[in-house]
């Protein structure tokens, strides 16, 4: 099974690196620069490519954590918990890099690092959030701390659809999704794509090295219980 798990590995690492080795020579080699509102070249832009990627992914990741906390509450099992935590830690660390490009982003467009946009707030909530769900689940392996863990991951992805909407509901700085108006140029749009699956294929591999490892680490914390019994 194990061996099965590894030459899967091996076909999602050979993916994500054929992937990603495309999308940056498309990034910066193949699409045209975009132009700012002035009609000068906007280098900054490409952090585009990276920016909406990673916050897909932290989307997916907390997404993940909703379903695999309510499987836990239901059926109590570690497993379930196992996946929920992993795509937790992996949800948080690319929270953290959309927010650091969109900073990078917004030092270019908007002259400053930091505003208190919609978007931008309800994302800087949802990394604190589930900060939090690693923080409960680094405090403390017992079952209650695995269970108030799961509620807060559940009740945490309320904000996901929040940030989604946020330019809808409120007036915000953030552009408007390009993709979804049709505003993106054809070759944009495609290394958008390539991107997306690049990041996608890279965190399923993380999901499923960053799982096995976890159960792997509880294995072995339960034969050393199991050691430290029989000496007694």
């Amino acid at each position: 099974m194990r061996q099965r798990g590894s030459s899967t590995n091996l076909v999602l690492l050979t993916a994500a690196l054929v992937l990603m080795v495309a999308a940056l020579y498309l990034v910066f080699m193949w699409v045209p620069t975009a132009l700012d509102t002035a009609g000068d070249p906007d280098i900054a832009q490409r952090i585009f490519y990276f920016h909406v990627p990673s916050a897909w992914v932290a989307f997916l990741s907390f997404f993940i954590v909703f379903v695999f906390s309510i499987l836990y509450l239901v059926k109590k099992q570690a497993r379930w918990d196992t996946v929920a935590y992993s795509a937790a830690e992996i949800g948080v660390l690319f929270t953290s890099i959309a927010l650091v490009s969109g900073s990078i982003w917004a030092r270019s467009a908007w002259g400053a690092w930091w505003v208190w946009d919609g978007r931008l707030t309800t994302t800087l909530v949802l990394w604190l959030i589930y900060m939090g769900y690693l923080m409960v689940r680094a405090y403390s392996q017992a079952t209650q701390a695995r269970s108030f863990a799961a509620v807060v991951g559940i009740v945490g992805f309320i904000d996901v659809p929040i940030v989604f909407m946020a330019i809808q509901w409120w007036r915000t700085q953030h552009p408007e999704p390009v993709v979804r108006s049709g505003g993106l140029d054809p070759s944009m749009l495609y290394t958008l794509l390539v991107s997306l699956a690049a990041f996608t294929v890279f965190y399923v591999l993380l999901l499923r090295m960053r799982t096995t490892q976890r159960r792997m680490e509880a294995e072995a914390e339960m034969l050393r219980a199991e050691l430290e019994m029989r000496r007694r």
